[in-house]
């Protein structure tokens, strides 16, 4: 007898590498990056999450691992940061507003120190994962006669002083590619976050998502090794259909939260189980249950 099928089901192909509790992990990209790190470090793996901050566009996302390479001489060129003092603060335009400080020495040692972040992460890191979350940019002027640059957060500035725009396919893949081809020896990972960015128009936010999954697929499938030393090429970029699976699989309201945008506690769950059922092994996922009881254990506060 046939079972009944309610949901579409959305397949993933085998990975020929695993994540295992020996690999060191960059997440980087969208707040739906943070969810999974935050999963993954509440069964103690060695992760890392957004030293910049959360950042939802490929350009901020490539920004904040090129900006990691101008540290010379454990000196940070700050005149590369455009720094802005609005509303008793002092942003920078490349950071989360979590980086932003009432001093312009404070935020400027809060960039030094997230760069520095970025560096080390990205150094040790044998896997990075990177989700982009919207392709629309807001770009702004560094001065009166300097060019444009994408900023990572606009920290509520005045809208005048940006100029909106969507992302090409060839614009993301141009600034990507040179990212994979310069650090050949890590296991890279795209995803696209499901997280609708409804402030942009439900059609224009379909167009943003179908112009980050045409650049992943170009970074995926257009990946080859640019040295000779075979023996660090890893595998090739993979795609993990975090989007997919939220809606296709999970398409109903009650997997969404109040806001109707961001996906529930239960649909992470979802993503997270499909994720480690892909890129785990049987016994690292039986470590991470013993690991995940040991991390609720320790959040328990007792009454008395």
């Amino acid at each position: 007898m046939n079972m009944i099928k309610l949901q579409t089901i959305v397949g993933i192909p085998p990975c020929a590498w695993k994540i295992g509790y020996e690999d060191r992990i960059l997440m980087l990209g969208s707040c739906f990056s943070d969810e999974i790190g935050a999963q993954m470090a509440q069964r103690y793996l060695q992760v890392t999450c957004n030293p910049f901050g959360t950042l939802y566009n490929p350009l901020s996302i490539a920004q904040a691992i090129n900006h990691q390479s101008q540290i010379t001489n454990d000196q940070l060129p700050i005149t590369n940061f455009q720094l802005v003092y609005h509303d008793g603060l002092w942003h920078s335009m490349f950071h989360h507003g979590s980086f932003s400080r009432p001093t312009r020495e404070e935020a400027e040692e809060a960039v030094k120190a997230s760069v520095e972040h970025m560096q080390r992460a990205l150094e040790e890191a044998t896997v990075v994962i990177v989700t982009f979350g919207t392709a629309w940019v807001y770009e702004m002027p560094l001065g009166p006669d300097l060019p444009s640059v994408v900023v990572g957060n606009c920290h509520k500035l005045p809208a005048d002083r940006f100029t909106r725009r969507r992302l090409t396919v060839e614009e993301i893949v141009a600034a990507w590619r040179p990212i994979l081809n310069r650090y050949p020896d890590k296991h890279w990972m795209f995803t696209v976050s499901p997280i609708r960015h409804i402030k942009d128009g439900l059609h224009e936010n379909q167009l943003s998502k179908a112009m980050l999954l045409m650049a992943v697929e170009q970074l995926v499938n257009g990946a080859v090794c640019p040295t000779d030393r075979s023996d660090i090429c890893h595998a090739k970029p993979l795609y993990f259909p975090s989007y997919e699976i939220v809606l296709d699989e999970l398409r109903d309201y009650r997997f969404y939260a109040d806001d109707l945008v961001h996906p529930s506690s239960l649909a992470v769950q979802y993503v997270w189980e499909r994720f480690t059922d892909t890129f785990c092994t049987p016994q690292t996922r039986n470590e991470m249950l013993i690991q995940h009881k040991r991390w609720k254990q320790f959040q328990h506060r007792p009454l008395h």
